[in-house]
C-alpha cells in the first residue's frame, strides 16, 4: 500500500482514496501506527457524529475542548458559544475587508506573488489576533506563538522532531499563559468589545471559564482558525488554476462564489482527517475495531465518495446541495466555520476582482504544508495580470 502520509500522496491523495474506498474502505495500519483508517462517507460521518460509540479523547494538549467528550465538552462548548456568536463574527466583516485590501495592495505590485506568504497566511492570523484583542504591536509575538503551536502536528512518529515540537509548545504555553493573565486582568477592570472580554464574561448556569480553559481555546483557535482558512484560500486558487472553465463561469456569475467555496471545501478539504477512539468494540465493513484503538475518519476521502456525491471527482461550482463534512459533523462540528467561509468569500472576491489572469509561476510540484492532517501548499507562487482601472467619464466628475 502506498504511504498516505508521504508528500507525493498528500499533494494528491484522491486516487489513493478512490482505491481504498473500492478495495478496503476500512484499513488497518500495523504498529508503530497501530490504527484504523475509514474511507467511506457513511462511516466517516458516523465516526464524527456518534459520540456514544467514538470518543474524542486522544493524546492532545490539555484544555483543548474538541478532544473532550460530554459532559465536559458540552459545558465548554456552551460557554465558548456564548462568546463566539454569529453576531460577533458578522461584525468582523468590515475589518476583514480592510485587512484583505491592505495585504493585496502590498502583494500585487511586481506581477508575481506567493499567495501563501503574502495573503492566505497573514490574513487569518491578523483576523484572529484582532478578534481576540491582541494589540497590533504584539502581532509578531502572536505569530511566533502560532508557529510554535502548529509545530505540534509536524512530528510523524516520535524522535527528535517530536521532542523539539513538544519543548517549543511547552515554552509557548507558558509565555501565552503569562501574557493572557495580564490581558485578562486589564479586561476585568476595563472590558472591551473583543473575544477575550466575552470569554471572561461568558456564564452558563453560574459557571465560567477558567484561565486554563480560556488559554486552551485561544491555542485551539490559533490552529483551527488560521490553518483551515489559509488552506481554504490556497485550495480555492489551486482549483481555479486546474479548472479554468469553472473560473470563467465564476467571473461571469460572481454570485456563485459561496457555492464555489463549498465545492472547494468538498473537493480539496482543508482538513483531511481527525482522530477518534472507539469506546467499545465496533464493527465496520464486517471487520472489528477493538475499543481504544486509534481511528482516523478520512474526511478528504468521504467528501469524494461517489455513493454520496454525483460525479464526485468533478469540480462543480454549481453543486447544490453539497452535504460535505469538511467542518466535521455533530457536536464537534467546527465553531469557526462561518468565520472561515466569510474570510474566504472576502479574500477570493478581492483577489478575483483585482487580478484578471493568473498562472503558476513555479512549474515544480508544490510542497504540502507540514501538518499531516491538513491539505494545501506551503508555497503558492503565481504570475498575474492586474485588472485595468475603470476610467470615469469627465462628465461624471
Amino acid at each position: 500500500m502506498m504511504d498516505l502520509f508521504s508528500d507525493d500522496t498528500r499533494r494528491n491523495p484522491y486516487p489513493a482514496y478512490a482505491q481504498m474506498r473500492s478495495a478496503s474502505p476500512l484499513f488497518y495500519v500495523p504498529p508503530p501506527f497501530d490504527g484504523w483508517l475509514i474511507f467511506d462517507y457513511e462511516n466517516v460521518k458516523w465516526a464524527l457524529n456518534d459520540h456514544q460509540a467514538f470518543s474524542s479523547q486522544v493524546p492532545a494538549p490539555r484544555h483543548w475542548f474538541i478532544f473532550f467528550d460530554p459532559p465536559a465538552h458540552s459545558r465548554l462548548r456552551a460557554l465558548i458559544s456564548r462568546a463566539f456568536t454569529p453576531g460577533s463574527i458578522a461584525t468582523l466583516e468590515t475589518r476583514i475587508r480592510e485587512l484583505s485590501r491592505q495585504l493585496l495592495d502590498e502583494a500585487l505590485t511586481g506581477g508575481q506573488m506567493d499567495v501563501t506568504a503574502a495573503f492566505s497566511v497573514p490574513l487569518p492570523m491578523m483576523v484572529i489576533a484582532g478578534m481576540i484583542g491582541i494589540p497590533t504591536g504584539d502581532w509578531p509575538r502572536f505569530k511566533g506563538w502560532s508557529d510554535g503551536i502548529i509545530k505540534l502536528s509536524y512530528a510523524r512518529s516520535g524522535g527528535d522532531e517530536a521532542a523539539q515540537a513538544l519543548h517549543e509548545f511547552t515554552a509557548v504555553t507558558a509565555e501565552m499563559s503569562e501574557y493572557l493573565r495580564g490581558m485578562i486582568a486589564q479586561r476585568r477592570t476595563a472590558p472591551e468589545d473583543d473575544l477575550l472580554t466575552r470569554l471572561i464574561e461568558a456564564e452558563v448556569e453560574g459557571e465560567r471559564l477558567s484561565h486554563e480553559e480560556i488559554l486552551g481555546f485561544i491555542q485551539l483557535l490559533v490552529v483551527a482558525g488560521q490553518e483551515t482558512t489559509t488552506n481554504l484560500i490556497n485550495n480555492a486558487i489551486l482549483c481555479f488554476l486546474e479548472h479554468p472553465h469553472a473560473l470563467a463561469r465564476l467571473r461571469t456569475a460572481p454570485e456563485l462564489l459561496p457555492l464555489g467555496i463549498e465545492e472547494v471545501l468538498r473537493y480539496r478539504s482543508p482538513l483531511q482527517w481527525v482522530m477518534r477512539t472507539p469506546r467499545i468494540d465496533i464493527e465496520v465493513h464486517c471487520q472489528k475495531i477493538p475499543a481504544g484503538k486509534l481511528v482516523l475518519p478520512m474526511i478528504g476521502s468521504a467528501n469524494r465518495d461517489p455513493k454520496q456525491f454525483k460525479e464526485a471527482e468533478r469540480f462543480d461550482i454549481t453543486r447544490d446541495p453539497n452535504p460535505h463534512i469538511a467542518f466535521g459533523h455533530g457536536i464537534h462540528s467546527c465553531l469557526g466555520a462561518a468565520l472561515a467561509r466569510m474570510e474566504a468569500r472576502i479574500a477570493l472576491s478581492d483577489f478575483l476582482t483585482r487580478v484578471t489572469e493568473f498562472e503558476c509561476a513555479n512549474k515544480a510540484t508544490w510542497v504540502p504544508r507540514r501538518a499531516l492532517h491538513v491539505h494545501g501548499p506551503t508555497q503558492l507562487l503565481i504570475r498575474f495580470e492586474l485588472a485595468k482601472p475603470v476610467a470615469i467619464p469627465r462628465a461624471a466628475l
